[in-house]
């Protein structure tokens, strides 16, 4: 029922986004010290939304130390902070849409 709300179908957009990002920040973290390894992150949600969510996620590239490896850990760690925030607020917002419903249903908002 609350997938055919517009609200829910962009929070739960928004949650995969972070969780698929936060898989990739983790990749990320594991591969530092990986010579040649390139660091790789998806666009911010807002910047997919506004594209229309195409299926081919654009993935980008920092820079790269001698060895070749793109991985800041300062960076990454600033990453996983911004998904955090970003998956916290998907599951707010669809808390926050679920009680609406639930106390128009006269379920009591529970």
């Amino acid at each position: 029922m609350f997938e055919k709300l517009e609200l829910t179908r962009i929070a739960q957009a928004l949650a995969s986004h972070a969780g698929a990002r936060m898989g990739l920040i983790a990749e990320n973290v594991a591969n530092a010290d990986t010579p040649g390894f390139k660091a790789r992150d998806l666009p911010d949600f807002a910047e997919v939304f506004a594209r229309g969510a195409s299926d081919t996620p654009e993935l980008t590239a920092g820079a790269t130390d001698p060895n070749g490896n793109s991985v800041s850990l300062q960076d990454q760690m600033l990453r996983m902070a911004d998904v955090r925030v970003s998956h916290e607020m998907a599951l707010a917002i669809y808390r926050s849409t679920s009680g609406i419903v639930r106390a128009a249903l006269g379920r009591g908002g529970q």
